[in-house]
């Protein structure tokens, strides 16, 4: 497995929408279990495509603490979600920073797996905050634009402190 370079915000990969995939084949399970080796690797609970630079709709998933439940989801999409939590979050694309923004407790997320076979997970917790978190990036959605105006504003003047230090 190889590790692959994340890719970091302002890069414009991270807006764009993916295209859903249609070849279920060898070519696949390798770019998943490389994006599974770089969501190892950079410690993260979840990694998108377009993190990696891959437009594709497809993300890797593991929030178990032994890190040994790792979930592929293809095509994923949200078909029910229920109750509202604060989710302090971060992304692997912002490294250094945090916030707090409001997700669904629960959703059940279809998607396929490595087959092409339709399955769906109930997920709640972490699972269904990662989820959300994960397939918003296969929309070009990162985070921090569910942010308010203020907390965004504030944002932007961390980055700029992050971009002037360099």
């Amino acid at each position: 497995m190889t590790v692959l370079d994340i890719r970091f915000f302002p890069d414009p990969v991270l807006k764009l929408k993916t295209k859903p995939i249609s070849v279920f084949d060898k070519t696949l399970k390798k770019v998943l279990d490389d994006m599974a080796e770089t969501m190892y690797d950079a410690s993260g609970v979840g990694l998108a495509a377009p993190q990696v630079g891959i437009l594709q709709k497809i993300c890797v998933i593991d929030v178990s603490e032994k890190r040994n439940d790792l979930l592929f989801f293809i095509n994923p999409e949200i078909i029910k979600k229920d109750g509202k939590v604060p989710s302090e979050e971060g992304c692997l694309s912002i490294p250094g920073y945090r916030d707090t923004i409001d997700r669904s407790n629960n959703v059940v997320v279809r998607a396929q797996d490595l087959k092409g076979d339709f399955f769906e997970l109930d997920a709640e917790g972490l699972l269904s905050i990662c989820a959300q978190h994960e397939i918003d990036h296969l929309d070009g959605v990162l985070f921090i634009d569910r942010l308010s105006r203020l907390k965004r504003d504030l944002f932007k003047k961390w980055l700029k402190k992050q971009q002037e230090s360099k």
